[in-house]
């Protein structure tokens, strides 16, 4: 079974109600139990001490799987140096994977953009410019809005276009649902039925579509309403908590 995060496990600096012992429930059931979330901005190790500290389940470590770790699978050795602009967490997953950083936009191969909440005209420029140049444009995601518990507010999105529109390009997307997360989160799992559970249907329920999995709706997060869900995106199981599958695991 595969968890999105925010909006489903977390909703801004607090865990969901019950998180934790539908994951304990779960797991104990011998189901293979994966996280995967398009937030680029911490590693996975800090994914999971946060999971383990804010829930009490602890994940196994090759769990996680990011839309900063697909970013880094998607870098080839022709793209080095890469140009980030994205929070520590999307760096030091790079640096893990043996990437060098750029500095400036006349030597960067490569241009990765996550959520930055430190953002810049700077950053912005530097990043338009290289990939006029001829960097390749990766985006962790196209999530224009995160979920918090005072509403939705910008997303690494809404950074990915600022930047698509000054360098005219289009991005390769390395987070959910795209290919690439697809082709991550498959490698972390065993064999056998997946369901994947998740707020946002643009990219949580596509996924799914897209590898194939069933399709769980968390009212938690981004989506309040089935309602608010198109036609070829309806999910398989509608919850209104994540804790609501603890019955389902007993």
């Amino acid at each position: 079974m595969v968890f999105d995060l925010d909006g489903v496990i977390f909703l801004g600096a607090d865990a969901i109600s019950g998180a934790g012992e539908a994951l304990t429930a779960i797991a104990a059931s011998g189901t293979n139990v994966i996280f995967a979330t398009n937030n680029a901005t911490k590693t996975t190790d800090h994914v999971a001490d946060r999971i383990a500290a804010d829930t009490g389940f602890v994940p196994r470590p090759q769990s996680i799987a990011t839309a900063a770790t697909s970013a880094a699978e998607a870098l080839g050795s022709d793209d080095d140096p890469v140009l980030v602009v994205g929070e520590s967490g999307l760096v030091e997953t790079l640096l893990a994977s043996g990437r060098s950083m750029a500095e400036e936009a006349t030597s960067a191969q490569s241009v990765v953009v996550g959520l930055d909440r430190e953002i810049t005209y700077d950053k912005l420029e530097k990043a338009a410019t290289a990939i006029r140049r001829g960097a390749r444009f990766i985006a962790t995601n196209t999530d224009v809005t995160f979920p918090m518990p005072e509403g939705p507010v910008p997303g690494a999105g809404a950074i990915v276009a600022a930047i698509a529109a000054a360098s005219e390009a289009s991005p390769e997307v390395t987070g959910k649902p795209h290919q690439p997360m697809v082709q991550h989160i498959s490698r972390l799992l065993g064999p056998g039925d997946t369901w994947m559970v998740g707020d946002r249907p643009e990219t949580d329920l596509a996924l799914a579509r897209a590898a194939g999995w069933k399709a769980v709706l968390a009212l938690t997060g981004i989506t309040r309403s089935i309602d608010d869900v198109s036609q070829d995106l309806r999910p398989d199981l509608v919850i209104d908590s994540v804790a609501d599958l603890v019955e389902m695991f007993r």
